[in-house]
């Protein structure tokens, strides 16, 4: 998940449009020519030409040609939250990964149609069958047979369905992740000031066709109870999760905390690992204190104490 408070209120305008019919001075051919997000058609070349962009921006990731060394041995996924995608997400941490010498792979996955550019939209289920196809071309090309995952909010969550449900715990080693959605969200109460004034299932009617993921990650959701029921981790795997008490989006941010009594899994304050870090939940994907713990979680040969003097590096 990758909201910010534009994007929320962006979401209630176009919840409010849908009620609300108003005179414009725009001439009636520029008013015919529009059509919501939902339903625009975009060409082949349109879509090619903006992701052509991101490529050129993101030069390295996604090389097929990448072999992990003996410093490096596992490649690394990284899989963006709500609205994200592989460019977009990551356009401070992938090169940083790249730098320390990983072979660095991102996909763009729950994309509906007539939405470009942005993703993350689709039902988790059918997200998580998108990253295992992904994954297993990975460990293909790179003659591997594991990886590492880095999620950024929904990219806490989808690849744990994956990992749980799809046979994913044999072919992931570590799993690192910030501004984690483990049991879901409030969205600051507004979802349960929702369901007290009767509106959430009419609101839901609504969203669910441009984002069926939506209301999966909210708190108490029956998606959320199924994934964690019987435990929300897998035997094997190694998690890194990381959350920050000023998130405006994971409420409360405890909720992102793993609750398995399992020594794979370390759950990590980032005010603890420095106090000053007034990072919310965007703000973690440009966090260099959040790139150093992920890290040193992958990498044990990398200092692993981590403070306020790595946002200096």
């Amino acid at each position: 998940m990758h909201f910010t408070k534009s994007f929320v209120a962006a979401v209630a305008f176009a919840l409010a449009s849908n009620f609300v019919v108003e005179a414009s001075p725009i001439p009636s051919k520029a008013v015919e020519a529009y059509a919501p997000m939902g339903e625009r058609k975009f060409t082949a070349e349109e879509i090619d030409h903006h992701e052509g962009l991101f490529k050129r921006a993101f030069p390295g990731v996604n090389n097929w040609n990448c072999k992990p060394s003996a410093a490096r041995p596992r490649a690394v996924i990284l899989v963006h939250g709500l609205i994200g995608s592989e460019d977009t997400n990551w356009a401070y941490m992938s090169p940083r990964f790249l730098a320390e010498g990983y072979c660095v792979y991102a996909l763009t996955y729950g994309q509906l149609p007539g939405i470009p550019l942005i993703a993350g939209l689709d039902k988790i289920e059918t997200s998580a069958g998108q990253l295992s196809t992904f994954i297993d071309k990975v460990l293909a090309s790179t003659n591997t047979t594991k990886v590492d995952l880095v999620g950024h909010s929904q990219g806490s969550l989808m690849p744990r369905y994956y990992l749980k449900n799809l046979g994913g715990a044999s072919k992931v080693n570590k799993f690192a992740a910030f501004g984690t959605i483990a049991y879901g969200t409030t969205l600051l109460g507004i979802a349960p000031f929702l369901t007290g004034l009767g509106l959430y299932d009419p609101i839901k009617k609504i969203v669910d066709p441009i984002c069926k993921s939506c209301f999966q990650f909210l708190a108490g959701s029956p998606f959320l109870t199924e994934l964690n029921n019987g435990g929300d981790t897998v035997p094997g795997v190694s998690y890194h999760f990381i959350q920050s008490q000023y998130d405006e989006v994971v409420t409360p941010y405890t909720s992102g905390r793993l609750r398995d009594n399992n020594p794979l899994v370390k759950n990590i304050k980032l005010q603890d690992l420095c106090a000053l870090d007034l990072s919310e939940h965007a703000f973690q994907m440009l966090d260099p204190i959040v790139f150093h713990s992920v890290n040193a979680f992958l990498s044990p040969s990398e200092d692993q104490t981590i403070n306020c003097l790595d946002a200096l590096r």
